[in-house]
């Protein structure tokens, strides 16, 4: 009987053994993927999953080498919403990672509902000051930029150039207040003045009135999305283009660009990605994107998503596709090594970027019929770090 008993657990031993990798091999690899579908914030949403269908494909549809399934999430642009979505792909669906999110105030309720489950949160756009700060943690990556950091640049480029009495605008929500707050924290002239509108208002006649008044030299502004559009036309339409120079961040892209055309030319931004970076993925990237989108380019958003794929592929493969093992994914994620449209970046304490900054403009298009694009004319900032690192309390 002992031998028997023995040559049992022998047997157990070797069975596990055997099979223990096949195991493994079938774990399937659940993502959430939240974004705005409906609304004037569609379309942005839409760049963001094609970006995510891309990367599967560039992927062999296996993130890791794992089976991997994506489950969409509209959160309506409303941080309720949001967070009910998160529940559900939590509960519901036992998703292992939540990825997404474009705007600050849906990410500030859904990050914490993510985390605080043991779930990693990779945001692919917003990024609220919070998050980078005192709310930091360790299951928290971004793959795009802390909200101030690219109007930083912008306030950078501004008082180069030698501007004063710049005015101010942008939506009244977290992030146009992150946004203003960064372009301040490096422009060195005046503000002529500073003005929260309402989020997705349709009409600017009033606040473009009483920027007339102002008659400041130079206009900065934060509308990304169809607030961007309709507030570029109506000032354009006012006749306020060739009295005040305007400057922005996140207002004009290859989302705005096809219905802003001649209006956008010669329109500036900052920004850590454009279509004409030059390096191997990028160029990989935007053929593909082409391709799956039918000629049409893509934006920022779609490329920090794309990147947000790959930076969980990186995590997932290092551990040979044990999820279970979340140090293991945090240490290989925090490396970025991984091949990133913007090229090379490496991350803060905080698991925030820290990345490049150029500055864009807009110019006509390759033929007379095609909209315009945007062109990258210099480097801003050159490996820069956000502004709230320090009140992270990681250490690694």
């Amino acid at each position: 009987m002992r031998r028997f008993a023995r040559s049992l657990a022998a047997g157990l031993v070797t069975a596990a053994l055997v099979t223990a990798p096949a195991a493994q091999a079938q774990q399937k690899l659940k993502v959430g993927f939240i974004s705005t579908f409906s609304g004037p914030g569609g379309i942005i949403g839409e760049q963001m999953k094609n970006a995510v269908e891309l990367a599967l494909d560039h992927l062999g549809r296996k993130v890791g080498g794992l089976e991997t399934e994506v489950i969409y999430g509209d959160d309506q642009q409303k941080p309720d919403v949001g967070k009910q979505v998160a529940d559900e792909m939590l509960k519901k669906h036992n998703v292992d990672v939540v990825a997404g999110i474009i705007w600050s105030n849906v990410m500030l309720a859904v990050a914490p509902t993510v985390t605080g489950a043991g779930k990693f949160m990779i945001s692919t756009n917003a990024g609220p000051h919070q998050l980078a700060g005192e709310m930091c943690n360790e299951m928290y990556f971004s793959t795009s930029w802390q909200n101030d950091m690219t109007p930083e640049a912008m306030g950078k480029y501004m008082t180069e150039q030698g501007f004063n009495d710049v005015y101010l605008m942008a939506p009244n929500y977290a992030a146009g207040k992150d946004m203003l707050t960064g372009f301040k924290r490096y422009f060195k002239g005046r503000i002529a003045g500073e003005v929260y509108t309402t989020v997705n208002q349709p009409d600017y006649q009033a606040e473009l009135a009483q920027l007339r008044a102002k008659a400041p030299k130079a206009v900065m502004v934060f509308y990304p999305g169809g607030m961007g559009i309709q507030f570029l036309k109506q000032y354009s339409e006012a006749g306020l283009r060739g009295q005040f120079p305007l400057y922005s961040v996140f207002t004009v892209d290859q989302i705005s660009l096809p219905a802003l055309r001649h209006t956008a030319l010669g329109q500036y931004e900052t920004s850590i990605w454009s279509p004409d970076l030059k390096n191997p993925a990028n160029a990989k990237f935007v053929d593909g994107y082409l391709k799956k989108a039918g000629g049409k380019l893509p934006s920022f958003y779609a490329a920090q998503t794309y990147d947000g794929i790959m930076l969980l592929d990186s995590g997932v493969r290092a551990v040979k596709g044990n999820l279970g093992d979340k140090k293991g994914m945090i240490a290989a994620m925090r490396k970025a090594n991984f091949n990133s449209v913007r090229g090379k970046y490496t991350y803060n304490n905080n698991h925030h970027p820290i990345e490049n900054f150029y500055l864009l403009k807009a110019v006509a298009g390759p033929t007379p019929s095609s909209p315009p694009v945007m062109e990258i004319q210099k480097t801003v900032f050159t490996a820069h770090k956000d502004s709230y690192s320090q009140a992270c309390k990681m250490k690694w």
